[in-house]
């Protein structure tokens, strides 16, 4: 799991569009936290350090501590919702990360050792199917990414979960069929290649002379020159 982010709170008084509209003009963020089999806590954020934390890069795939009236929650964020066009946040949902619980995640993939790839090496692509897993991990046990190793990987060749071994504490959420997270494929120059290989060629016809096409120019041409001779 990416590194934990703490992120400083006040509880909210009161809901509603109109409470929130006013809090947004003073520069809070509204948010709730819910989960973990206790009633869900609405609050509001400041909405500079919020910015600052979404542009990490990694805000949706950290463990956020909420500091709340001296108590620290642990949560996951779940989901931000921003305005439509200028893009601040304008709602945060929190999820509650209870002790000893599981939660699902999107965690995402890092492809290793593509040097070793044989495949890779003659030119071909790596098609990334899933760029993200969806897992179910303990609590205390979310990885920041998952490494998958193209050691021997040939063109033609797929990578399914099964293959991929998962940090103690996760499997996949998806559990009624063995997907396919990436297929290693030619290049689609290699491929456009193979597929023109015989066109445009020229017909040589049995004395190795190339025929050319004989049109009415060709025939006037060929008439003018035996008069002449004449």
């Amino acid at each position: 799991m990416s590194d934990a982010l703490t992120l400083p709170a006040e509880t909210r008084e009161r809901a509603g569009k109109g409470a929130s509209r006013a809090l947004r003009r003073e520069g809070r963020v509204p948010a709730v936290i819910y989960g973990g089999k206790e009633e869900p806590i609405t609050i509001h954020v400041e909405a500079k350090e919020l910015v600052r934390q979404l542009g990490t890069g990694h805000f949706m795939n950290s463990i956020v501590t909420i500091e709340l009236g001296g108590k620290k929650i642990k949560t996951l964020p779940k989901d931000v919702s921003l305005h439509p066009v200028s893009d601040r946040p304008e709602h945060v949902d929190f999820f509650r990360l209870a002790k000893g619980g599981k939660i699902e995640v999107h965690v995402p993939v890092v492809f290793i050792n593509e040097e070793a790839s044989p495949g890779l090496k003659k030119g071909g692509v790596l098609n990334v199917v899933r760029h993200e897993l969806d897992l179910v991990c303990e609590n205390d046990k979310i990885p920041g990414e998952i490494e998958i190793d193209v050691t021997g990987k040939e063109v033609g060749d797929s990578i399914h979960i099964s293959e991929v071994t998962l940090p103690e504490g996760a499997e996949s959420a998806i559990t009624d069929r063995d997907f396919t997270i990436a297929t290693l494929v030619a290049p689609s120059a290699l491929k456009k290649s193979e597929g023109a290989e015989g066109e445009g060629e020229e017909e040589v016809p049995a004395d190795g002379v190339a025929a050319t096409e004989q049109g009415p120019d060709a025939d006037a041409a060929e008439e003018q020159e035996e008069k002449s001779e004449d």
